[in-house]
Order: structure tokens, then sequence, then C-alpha cells
């Protein structure tokens, strides 16, 4: 077939396209070189056998704790480390160079080195090291939580336990989480044992062995709140996702949102951002959830008409905000409950859906101006998932339906976990294609267990900061630092508390993300000034999360500039400028906590009623368009009144409304002159494209089946 007629061909409907070739192998190729997590070996040789009854054993030991709890907190995450240090060594090589590593034929030279399948000798030491540390808490609990410690002291075995195990969680969070967390983590070290020579926020420091006893032989660091909340509630929720995905229900959401918003003006764009908000919240992470879904969704949105660099950033944008979607939230959400006093998980779940919607109606306000302005329609309906295809598999929203009635029912969250997972699995006996037998069963216990790797490392890691956050004081210290700077200016602190989130937040997983960020900087509103505890971890949550689509960073946004073939950084910033809504929302609810439901109904109906208008007008004027083509002045009438409409003090929005009127009048003038028509600007001519007929998608990811 030739280029031209590939291209003018409608594609066949949505639920009957097949699968593209080499997309599967595309996009897990663009999600190992962004995505720290994906790097682990495949070809494992005969340790195939071993590291699939270990992670079988991992996976039925959290389902059988889940049920009978039958150990002590400390022990269950001494148990839940140990099996994940060593599941990392065995999957993760030392680099991803390693990964490629072809035998030289040199018996020896391959050996040592670690060259071609299996795992090499210093891995299954390293899993084996993993493994002993963390059982020696196990079988020396009573030691350890006994008198003798107290009285006489740590032995030199204890000691010498300490740090390995500290240095081996190290590792092997480098390995499958990735540098950053482990620089921060290494900075925290250093400082809670030279504070004293620190020339900034200095404290007494302390010794070597009592850090170190304090870090593996306590549960105020590796084995504190984070590993906790990991061992008790994430790896349930993790292994629910993916049965989940089992049953294809990541497929049923992007037929559902095409279903939903493709026929309209910018449907791609629109479908895509509300599929990568459904997703979310069965994934938990926002670079896997943008290839997931970006291999489907960027190439229709770019034959559509939108370029390459906007489509990665409308993808990277709507995937890092499924890590802000209840009731999973990236996993941040059971944390965060652990977090804020009195505040149980099934109100917190309440508590952010507001936020969340938010942020996705400023994603969804965005496409829908950028569309109007180039003139890219919707696809044609006959292109579209049929409605008796998405009857037919409704019954998939079964198990989401199960988990978050449940959990709003008052049930805890091991429970609704728990009932949510039989709830997919018995689904997915209604169905040939999802049908499990056996080895279904094996795979779907490695995968949840391989898949809680990274969390599990993250918050091991992200314990020893919040740790030594604590142990120092170095949150009071900050804060008071930060007031000064900003000469007790409160939303210049905000201004400042913002960037160290997003600085704080680049490359870290999401749960590990939130900890770091709630342990530094969230003490510094609440211990200041007068901000509710929930509004200060929001605020620090949401902007840790938007690290993703931040540039210089951005990963979300280089992965999808991978699939779009699209500059990374010009996504970067196209993924900020759809979302600034999503940095404007966090400022709205610390300066109106009626929007997190702090407040009484008729203060959330005002707030909610002006930053809806205040998104659109500043929507419009970034895109340039709102009835029509907007004049520099109409675009900054609709900028500075969006803005002070989000901003919460009645009249500042009444400002804000005067001058979204005035832009809205001028707009109604031009257009009764015939004005700005057929103005085009200088970027638009090479993208003047409708959809009819660009549902087709070069190298077309697997359909919507």
């Amino acid at each position: 077939m030739t280029r031209s007629t590939a291209e003018n061909r409608s594609p066949a409907p949505a639920d009957q396209q097949e699968p593209g070739v080499g997309a599967e192998e595309r996009a897990a190729e663009i999600l190992r070189q962004h995505d720290t997590s994906s790097r682990f070996r495949t070809d494992l040789g005969w340790w195939t056998w071993i590291v699939g009854g270990l992670s079988v054993a991992f996976t039925l030991y959290h389902l059988y704790y889940a049920l009978e709890r039958p150990f002590t907190g400390w022990i269950h995450g001494a148990l839940h480390l140990a099996g994940a240090t060593s599941l990392v060594f065995l999957l993760y090589p030392a680099s991803k160079k390693l990964l490629d590593l072809k035998p030289t034929g040199v018996l020896w030279k391959d050996v040592l080195v670690g060259r071609g399948r299996g795992v090499p000798w210093y891995d299954a030491v390293l899993a084996a090291a993993g493994m002993a540390v963390n059982l020696y808490i196990v079988f020396r609990y009573e030691y350890l939580v006994g008198n003798a410690v107290q009285i006489l002291g740590f032995s030199a075995l204890d000691y010498a336990v300490a740090v390995a195990g500290t240095l081996l969680v190290l590792e092997a969070t480098r390995r499958c989480v990735g540098l950053p967390i482990v620089i921060i983590a290494g900075c925290a070290i250093a400082y809670a044992v030279f504070g004293n020579m620190s020339p900034i926020f200095p404290h007494r420091g302390r010794s070597w062995d009592a850090f170190a006893t304090e870090t593996f032989l306590s549960t105020r660091s590796i084995f504190g709140t984070p590993l906790q909340v990991s061992a008790n509630f994430i790896f349930l929720f993790l292994l629910f996702a993916v049965v989940l995905l089992r049953t294809n229900i990541g497929q049923f959401f992007n037929d559902l949102a095409f279903r939903a918003a493709g026929k309209y003006t910018g449907g791609p764009a629109k479908a895509a951002v509300a599929a990568s908000g459904l997703q979310g919240m069965v994934s938990g992470s926002s670079v896997a959830n943008t290839v997931a879904s970006g291999s489907f969704t960027i190439p229709i949105m770019k034959k559509a008409g939108f370029k390459p660099h906007f489509a990665a950033a409308t993808e990277a944008t709507a995937s890092t905000g499924g890590q802000l979607m209840p009731p999973i939230m990236g996993a941040a959400a059971f944390i965060m409950a652990q977090n804020v006093p009195d505040l149980e998980y099934n109100d917190l779940i309440v508590i952010a859906i507001i936020p969340a919607v938010l942020y996705f109606l400023g994603a969804f306000l965005s496409v829908h101006f950028e569309a109007k302005r180039r003139e890219i329609k919707g696809l044609p309906v006959e292109d579209l998932p049929s409605i008796r295809s998405l009857v037919t598999r409704a019954d998939l929203l079964l198990p989401l339906v199960v988990i978050i009635g449940t959990l709003i029912a008052g049930l805890t969250p091991t429970r609704a976990a728990l009932l949510g997972i039989a709830t997919a699995v018995v689904l997915s006996f209604f169905r040939s294609s999802t049908r499990l037998n056996v080895r279904g069963f094996v795979e779907l216990f490695i995968a949840a267990a391989r898949t809680a790797l990274p969390v599990i490392a993250a918050c091991a890691t992200a314990g020893i900061v919040a740790g030594t956050v604590t142990a120092t004081g170095l949150g009071g210290q900050l804060g008071r630092g930060l007031v000064n700077l900003a000469g007790g200016s409160f939303l210049l602190v905000l201004f400042f508390v913002m960037i160290a989130c997003i600085i704080l937040g680049m490359g870290l997983p999401t749960t590990a993300n939130y900890v770091v960020t709630a342990s530094v900087a969230a003490p510094i509103l609440y211990n200041n000034f007068d901000v509710p505890l929930i509004a200060a971890h929001m605020f620090v949550f949401f902007f840790g999360i938007l690290a993703d689509i931040t540039p210089p960073v951005c990963l979300a946004a280089y992965a999808g500039a991978g699939i779009a073939g699209a500059n990374p950084m010009a996504a970067g910033v196209a993924a900020v400028k759809i979302a600034l809504a999503g940095f404007l929302i966090p400022y709205a609810f610390i300066l109106e906590p009626a929007l997190l439901l702090q407040g009484t109904w008729d203060e959330l109906t005002i707030a909610l009623v002006t930053v809806i208008v205040g998104m659109i007008a500043l929507a419009a004027g970034l895109a340039g368009y709102l009835l029509l083509r907007a004049n520099v002045v109409e675009r900054t009438l609709l900028i500075v009144g969006g803005l002070m409409l989000i901003y919460p003090d009645l009249m500042i929005s009444v400002g804000g409304m005067v001058g979204l009127a005035v832009a809205v009048v001028l707009q109604l003038v031009h257009r009764g002159r015939g004005d700005g028509s057929s103005e085009k600007t200088e970027t638009d001519d090479d993208a003047h494209v409708t959809a009819r007929g660009g549902g087709s998608v070069e190298n077309p990811a697997p359909g919507m089946a």
C-alpha cells in the first residue's frame, strides 16, 4: 500500500482494529528508556524458576497476612522488605548496559562481569544478603525490642547488620527506582551524621553507629510509616491493579473515553485526557501511564492535526494527573491518611475528588480551545467504538465499584482491596481471553511482585529522609529560614514551597515523591501559618507530582515525546501550559480550604464557580481563542481575568469577571464585523487539519477492542 493510500484511508471501527506491528515492542523500549523501574532482566535462564517461585511466595504471603495478621508490624515490614530486596537484586542489573551485554566466549570474563543470560554471581550474593539482614530482624525480634538492648546497647553484629541493611536498601533503590531519591537520601544521611559541621541549619550531629542502628534496627526510619503502609495496603492495591489490567480494563477505558469525547472538537485529545485519567486510578506511574495509553492515543492525536509536541504534552499531562485521582492516587493516599491525624482514608478519597476533577477540567479546556483555534474536528461516529461493545464490557467496572463502595461504606482499605481483587478474579472467568488457569495465576502473582518492587524500595529509602527530618528538627529550621527569606509573605512562601516540591519530586515515583515532600515541605506551611493540615499535604503532593511534566526533567513529557517523535523540551513546555490550571489549583485550595471540604457549602459553591470560570478564561487566553481567534488585548484580558477569578477573594474575582466580560464583548464585536474569522497564526499553516478520516494511526497501537 502506498503512503498516500494509507494516509487517506478511513480506519476500521475502533472495536475492530488490529494491533499494530511492533507497537508493543516500541512502547516497551520507550518505557525502558525513560522509566528505571522497567529496566529488569527478562532472559533469566534457569533462574526463572527461582525468581518465579520467590515472587509467587511473596504475593501469597501478603494475601495470607491480610487475612490472618499473624505477626507484628515490624516483623511484617522486615519480611516485606526481605522479599523485595532479594527480588530487586535478582531482576535489576547494576547498570542498564548490563542488560544488553553479549557473551564474549571467554568463560571466566563472562562470569566475572555477568554477561549473558541469567543472574550474575554477585547479584545472587547481594540478593541473599538482602534477605539475610531483614530476616535477622525477624529471628532476633525479641532481643531487639527487649530491655537488654536498651541497657547494654547494640552488639558489633547489630551494627554490621544495620550498616549492611541500609546500604543494600540504597543500592536496591538505585537499581529499580533511580539515582535522584538515593542522592536525596544520601544528603539526609550526611546531614544527620555531620550536621554539626553544616553551614546552614546546623545541629549537634550523630555518630555513625547510632544513626545506622536507628535507621535499620528501629521503626523510625526505613521501617517507618511509608514502609508499613506499603506492606499493609499498597501491595494489595497494586495486586488489585494488576488483576484489573488482566481483565483488559485499560482498553475498555480507552474505548469508553473515545466514545464519550471522540466526536467533539479536538476529540482525540479530549479522549486521551479522559482515558489517562481513568487509567490513573489503577496506575502508580506517570511515565508508565504515558507510554501505555500514549502508544495508542498520541498517533491518533497527531493524525487529527495536533502538533507532535502538543500530542505528547496532552498525554503526559493527563497521565500525570492520573496520580492525583482517587481512590489510589498513585498509592500515596494511604500514606497521606497516616500522616494527617483524625483523617480516615475513606474521607481522604472524597476530599481529593474536587482538586482532581478541577485538574482534568483544566486539561480539557486547554485542548478544547487549542482544537478550536486549529479547527480540528472530532472523529466520525462510525470510527468510534460501538455502544454495544461498551455495554457488553460494562461489567469490567464492577471491581472499581466494589472497592470504592466498600471504602465509602467504612471498610478498611485492606478488606476493600481483597474484595476488589476477588471480584476482578471472578470476572476474569467470564471471558475466554482473560480466564485464568494455573499458569495465569502464577504469572499474575509474579507480575504483582515485580510491580511492587520499585514502590517498596522507594518507600524504604524515603523513610530514611523522613526519619532524618524528624530526628534532626530540619523541618522546623527549614520553615523558619524560608519564612525569613520570604519576608513573612505567605504567597511568596507558597511559591518557594512549590519550587522546592518540584525540585524534590523530579525523577521520583509517586509514593516516594509524596513522602519526601510531606516530610520536608509540608511542615513549613502548617507550622508557620494557619493552613489546615490536609491542605498543606495536598499542596506538596500536587507539586511533587507535577514535577513529572515540569522542565527540565519532565520524565512523562520525555516519554510522550519519544512516542510522538517530538522535541522533549517543547513537549514539557506545552505540558506546563496545558496543566497551568493544575499549577494554580493548589494555591486556590490553600487560600480557600472549602475546595477541600474544609468549609461551608456556600463557600464551596462560590469558590467552585469562580475557579471554573477563571479556568475557562485562562485556558482561552493561553490558547488564543474564545469565540474566535483572540488578539493581544483580548488574550491579556482573558489571562489576567482568569487569574483574578481563580484567586479566592470575592472582590478580586469580581474584577476578574469584569475583565472577562470586556474580552467577551470585544470578541462579539469582532465576530459581528467578521474580523478574525480567517486570521491564522504563523504556526497554524501546517496544522489546519481536520480529523475526518484521521483516525488511522501510523504504527497503530493495539486497537480499541
